[in-house]
């Protein structure tokens, strides 16, 4: 009996704490698409709107609505949410149009959303006059998703990052911690043309 009660009260205790994460994770997610909505909205930067900045500088922006969003967030229904010194997070609502002939999130989405954080965070670490473009991904999805997740996130963090090549990986995690999916990815590092490094 104790130990049954003891199961219920863990049970009960870790339902609370998902549901405290998944509170905040929203919380988090509608504050930076107030910001970047109010900002010039979904887009791609202008070179003039880059020059002279660092990678991290210009995720920096798009996060404060400085600059515009990729438009796939909107497509696909996720977002940045988080950048730090190689490492980005990406925030993503599994839904109804996502979803395969079998009812479980389409693996493109999986991989999207993880390709997002790992270029992302590889994106933190180039400094200005220098871009990057993957050039192999490789996604392991080892638990079917469904829109009664309510939120799943991806988290990319660089592993290497030279003057030709960079190499990250990441995880993609709903609030209970449950791991869906992880990769990996290696990204030609290069050099921008010049009107966008001055």
């Amino acid at each position: 009996m104790i130990v049954y009660a003891t199961l219920v009260y863990a049970t009960k205790e870790a339902g609370m704490a998902t549901e405290d994460a998944l509170t905040q994770w929203i919380a988090q997610e509608e504050a930076v698409l107030q910001r970047m909505k109010a900002g010039p909205g979904a887009g791609v930067a202008t070179p003039e709107q880059i020059a002279g900045k660092t990678g991290l500088e210009v995720m920096q922006l798009m996060l404060e609505g400085l600059l515009p969003f990729p438009p796939i967030t909107q497509t696909l229904d996720f977002s940045l949410v988080e950048v730090g010194e190689g490492s980005a997070i990406f925030q993503g609502t599994p839904g109804g149009a996502h979803l395969n002939p079998m009812g479980t999130v389409h693996g493109g989405w999986f991989a999207t959303l993880l390709d997002s954080a790992l270029g992302c965070a590889v994106h933190t670490r180039m400094p200005a006059g220098r871009a990057y473009t993957t050039a192999e991904l490789s996604v392991n999805i080892v638990k079917a998703l469904t829109p009664r997740v309510a939120r799943v996130r991806a988290e990319g963090r660089v592993i290497h990052c030279g003057r030709q090549l960079a190499t990250a990986d990441a995880r993609l995690f709903g609030p209970d911690g449950t791991l869906y999916a992880h990769a990996t990815t290696t990204c030609l590092v290069f050099e921008l043309p010049a009107q966008s490094r001055s």
